[in-house]
C-alpha cells in the first residue's frame, strides 16, 4: 500500500514536460515568432527591437540574444515569458555574432563600422573592437575556443582572430560577399559561404588554428539561372557526414557529402532561403525564408522538407531550445 501511495503521489507531482522553442527573427516586422517544435504552432510574437536580425542563445538556452540593428544594440529576452531582460553595447549595426561557448563574451559583426564588437555579457560592457574588412557580417567560433572567424562581405576575406588577445592571426581570401561561417564540431574544417560567388569555400585547420583552402564547392540547379544560387546560411551535422547550405533566391537547401565535398541533392524549401538552424535533437533543420514569409521544416534523416509555417515579415534568423 505505502508503495502505491508514494507512486501516485510522484505522478501527481510530476512536472510536464517542457515543449520546444524555434525563435525567429522577423527583419521588417521587428518581431520574434515563437513556435513550439512539437506541435509546430506558433505560440507567440513580440517585439524584438528595430530590424532584428543575428540571434542565438546562451548555452542554458534561458536568454536569447537578438541583434537590433537599427537601434545598435543587442536585446536580450527570458526565452521562458519572452520579456527583455536587459540590453548590450553592441556597436553600429550588429547583424550576426557568436557567444563564446561559456557564454561570455559576445563577438559582434558590425556592418556599418568595419568592427567585431567584443561584449562582457555579465558586466555589459565592452571589452574590445577589432578592425576588420569592410560589411562584416559572418562569425564563428572554433570548438575549442581558442580563435573566432569573421567574413567581412566587400573585402572578400575570413579574418581569424585569436580569444586570447584580439588580434587577427590568419587572413583568407574566398569568393565574393562571404555571408557566413562554419566550424565542424571536431574543428579540424571551417566552411564559408560566399552569396555573389556563389560557392562554399572549404578551409582545412591546423592544430594551431591555421586554414588553409583546399576546395571551393559550386552549385547547379536544372532550370535556376546561376545568379540565382547564392549561398548564405550553412550548417553541419555532428559527425560532419553532412553539410546544408541555403541557396537564396534558389529556394532550395543543398546536401554535401562531407567525405566527398560534392552535392547530393537540393531540397526545395521556401522564396529566398536565408539561415539555417538544427533542432537540439539534430532530428529537424528549419529554414527561415524571407520572402515567402515562413520558415520550412526539413526532416534531416529523410532530407525532406515536411511543413512550412507561416511567420512574421521577412525572416531573417532561428535560434532553438529544448
Amino acid at each position: 500500500m505505502k508503495t502505491l501511495l508514494l507512486t501516485t503521489a510522484l505522478a501527481c507531482c510530476a512536472l510536464p514536460a517542457l515543449a520546444g522553442k524555434a525563435f525567429v527573427t522577423n527583419e521588417r516586422g521587428n518581431t520574434v515568432t515563437v513556435i513550439d517544435t512539437d506541435s509546430w504552432e506558433v505560440t507567440d510574437e513580440f517585439f524584438a527591437g528595430n530590424r532584428p536580425r543575428g540571434v542565438t542563445v546562451s548555452p542554458d538556452g534561458a536568454l536569447l540574444y537578438v541583434a537590433a540593428s537599427d537601434d545598435s544594440l543587442v536585446r536580450v529576452f527570458d526565452t521562458a515569458t519572452h520579456k527583455e531582460v536587459f540590453t548590450l553595447p553592441s556597436g553600429p549595426d550588429p547583424e550576426l555574432f557568436v557567444l563564446d561557448h561559456s557564454g561570455n563574451p559576445l563577438f559582434i559583426a558590425n556592418e556599418d563600422d568595419n568592427l567585431v564588437t567584443v561584449t562582457d555579457t555579465e558586466k555589459h560592457v565592452i571589452l574590445a573592437e577589432v578592425p576588420v574588412g569592410v560589411e562584416p557580417e559572418g562569425m564563428a567560433i572554433s570548438p575549442d575556443g581558442k580563435f573566432v572567424v569573421n567574413t567581412s562581405e566587400t573585402t572578400n576575406m575570413a579574418h581569424f582572430i585569436s580569444t586570447e588577445d584580439y588580434e587577427i592571426k590568419y587572413n583568407v581570401l574566398v569568393d565574393q560577399r562571404p555571408r557566413y561561417a562554419r566550424y565542424t564540431d571536431d574543428g579540424k574544417r571551417l566552411f564559408v559561404s560566399s552569396e555573389i560567388g556563389g560557392t562554399v569555400s572549404v578551409m582545412d585547420i591546423a592544430e594551431s588554428g591555421e586554414p588553409t583552402l583546399v576546395k571551393k564547392i559550386g552549385f547547379e540547379v536544372p532550370g535556376v539561372l546561376p545568379e540565382w544560387l547564392q549561398p548564405v546560411g550553412v550548417k553541419v551535422t555532428p559527425d560532419g557526414s553532412r553539410i546544408f547550405v541555403a541557396l537564396g533566391p534558389a529556394n532550395r537547401v543543398a546536401v554535401i557529402d562531407g567525405e566527398t565535398l560534392e552535392v547530393e541533392k537540393y531540397i526545395m524549401v521556401g522564396q529566398r532561403v536565408w539561415q539555417l538552424q538544427f533542432t537540439p535533437d539534430f532530428q529537424y533543420l528549419l529554414t527561415t525564408n524571407g520572402n515567402s514569409n515562413d520558415i520550412t521544416v526539413i526532416e534531416v534523416a529523410k532530407e525532406k522538407a515536411i511543413k512550412s509555417i507561416p511567420v512574421g515579415q521577412q525572416p531573417w534568423g532561428v535560434a532553438v531550445i529544448e
